[in-house]
């Protein structure tokens, strides 16, 4: 996966690098507190310094508007 997202089986999917477990795991954290004021909780996959996610309504099983604009407050984190 490249550092933009993506859609994949039905989910926006990203996957971002750091420069070590360090960054990735600070990372997560900030991402974690987000996710709660979104109330809206995506799936995180950390290997290393690599951060993968994957976004979707699990409700609706689908991508919704609280996806794109999640997705969108997460980019700002890596910036």
């Amino acid at each position: 996966m490249e550092n933009h997202w993506i859609i994949q089986n039905g989910k926006l999917v990203k996957s971002v690098q750091f420069k070590n477990f360090k960054e990735a795991l600070s990372f997560i954290n900030k991402l974690g507190e987000l996710a709660e004021q979104f109330n809206h909780h995506p799936k995180i996959i950390n290997i290393y310094n690599q951060v993968s996610l994957e976004l979707w309504t699990h409700d609706q099983n689908a991508i919704t508007e609280l996806d794109y604009k999640l997705a969108e407050e997460i980019d700002k984190l890596t910036l």
